[in-house]
């Protein structure tokens, strides 16, 4: 990144906050979410994809860690005799998960190690534009059978894989099976699995993992990550329609302006 200008410098910084934001506040989207406008000053998936995956790792473990610890502290001062405590994870909905994801994932992780930089960037644009265009309808993703669950799940498994960008697929599924106090928590499980394999895979292959770059873009990250954890409370009892909906329109610009550039 030594060629990058002071400015670009100062908006990847910035962007590396939106993304820790939306990835507490919502508990997805930290690559969805932020990956389009990083492409849009280089133009490297495999560049920025470690530095996301490597974020996603250490957040979503911490999160889950405090918080089962902070259930487990509240349980024990109310009920210091025992009792049943509710974990923040649904892990029997989440083993199932995985054993569907797994070989889709692997797959996906091949497929962005081995396809060329340009292609990546555009399969990237035109993902962000089919899910912009969903926020912007107030369309999600519905699946009402257990066929169609098996196939978001598949389909989400591989978006993962190859760009960290398949969380509204899975999404759809989680959100109708497991409890929405449990949700976020339960995807940061998901997630942490998940970029293990991927970063396994890129470590296997020889990918820079740019750890020398997480010495200015973790802090960044954290930042936004903080401020996240506040917004989280608000989701859980706001209607987000209209905040969807601006970003949808934002991300759907960015999508058709990287698809442009890329064409040119």
């Amino acid at each position: 990144m030594d060629e990058l200008s002071t400015l670009q410098f100062l908006i990847i910084t910035l962007i590396f906050v939106w993304s820790g934001f939306v990835r507490s506040g919502l508990g997805f989207g930290g690559a969805v979410l932020s990956l389009p406008f990083l492409l849009l000053i280089q133009s490297d998936p495999l560049f920025f994809l470690p530095i996301l995956a490597i974020q996603l790792l250490v957040f979503s473990g911490m999160t889950v860690i405090y918080n089962l610890e902070k259930a487990r502290s509240k349980k024990l001062a109310a009920d210091p005799k025992g009792g049943t405590l509710r974990p923040t994870v649904d892990w029997s909905y989440l083993k199932y998960a995985l054993i569907v994801m797994i070989i889709p994932k692997v797959m996906g992780v091949i497929g962005v190690i081995t396809l060329p930089e340009d292609l990546m960037a555009a399969v990237i644009f035109c993902i962000v534009a089919v899910y912009s265009v969903s926020y912007i309808l107030n369309k999600p993703f519905v699946s009402n059978s257990r066929v169609v669950d098996v196939i978001f799940l598949v389909i989400g498994g591989y978006m993962l894989g190859t760009s960290l960008l398949g969380a509204p697929f899975v999404i759809t599924v989680f959100a109708q099976h497991v409890d929405r106090r449990q949700l976020r928590d339960t995807l940061f499980a998901l997630w942490f699995v998940l970029v293990i394999i991927k970063l396994a895979a890129f470590i296997y292959a020889g990918v820079d993992l740019q750890l020398a770059q997480q010495l200015w873009l973790l802090p960044a990250a954290t930042i936004g990550h903080f401020m996240g954890l506040r917004f989280h409370h608000y989701t859980l009892q706001a209607d987000t329609k209209v905040f969807y909906r601006i970003i949808g329109s934002v991300l759907l610009m960015v999508s058709i302006v990287g698809i442009y550039q890329i064409i040119r």
